[in-house]
């Protein structure tokens, strides 16, 4: 058991299954209280039954105030989870754009500019952005998701590094492939970068309570994204040409 999350008050948005499911099975497997929250009403409602949780479906940008009324007038810990996989190159529709924004980064401004006040007087709380490893790196096929994917942990670090010493703590999720409905969405990139070393959701969860448990802000879950998130710093023109390889690669596949 992970002392930091027992009796906590919970909020997983992007719940309804996949790794926000993983999470709210989790914490409350951990003795929290959890609110499941999913655009799909029976989804979250099927999860929180699951769990003995609380389902409250909607936007994920527009539930804080429901979430903390539901547990009672607060929130200790947020897991802002839900998001868009959107593939595409410059040229993909503003629509789609503009979605991804929202849901992967202005989600999450949203919910901070809600919760923080509170927190920030009790002088507690806990802040969780599931990112991607793509928004340390990047993914081919995807610039809609690797560009606003890259803005969730850069609002995730900024967070940390802003309130850390007034009580917030602040974790970032960057796994690679995850079994899910969205990694099915990716399509033949996903098939040729993220499938062979796909773990399953479950296993996101074990990686962020091991975070939780050692304070780490930086969650990887697959290891070796370590290692590549090196090279892309200290040798950017030899990942960009690795990458450019890989994208041959997919292109050729057709």
């Amino acid at each position: 058991m992970v002392e930091a999350v027992q009796d906590a008050r919970v909020v997983v948005t992007g719940a309804g299954g996949g790794i926000g499911a993983a999470l709210a099975r989790r914490y409350a497997a951990e003795g929290a209280r959890v609110v499941v929250n999913d655009l799909d009403a029976d989804r979250a409602r099927s999860v929180a039954d699951e769990i003995g949780g609380i389902a409250v479906p909607g936007d994920a940008s527009t539930i804080v105030e429901q979430a903390r009324e539901a547990l009672g007038g607060t929130v200790d810990v947020y897991c802002a989870n839900a998001g868009v996989a959107s593939g595409g190159s410059e040229s993909a529709e503003e629509a789609v754009w503009a979605l991804a924004w929202d849901v992967n980064v202005m989600a999450h401004v949203r919910a901070a500019h809600a919760l923080l006040p509170g927190w920030l007087e009790r002088g507690r709380g806990r802040f969780v952005s599931t990112v991607s490893a793509a928004g340390l790196l990047t993914m081919i096929g995807a610039a809609p998701y690797s560009v606003t994917k890259h803005g969730a942990y850069a609002f995730a670090e900024w967070l940390s590094l802003t309130y850390r010493h007034r009580g917030i703590k602040v974790h970032a999720i960057c796994p690679q492939g995850v079994r899910t409905d969205m990694l099915a969405a990716t399509g033949s990139a996903g098939e040729l970068v993220l499938k062979p070393t796909a773990i399953e959701p479950r296993d996101v969860a074990d990686a962020l309570f091991k975070g939780i448990a050692e304070d780490r802000f930086l969650i990887l879950p697959h290891p070796e994204v370590a290692e590549y998130y090196q090279v892309r710093a200290g040798d950017p023109d030899r990942w960009l040409s690795n990458m450019n390889h890989l994208q041959q690669k997919w292109e050729a596949a057709g």
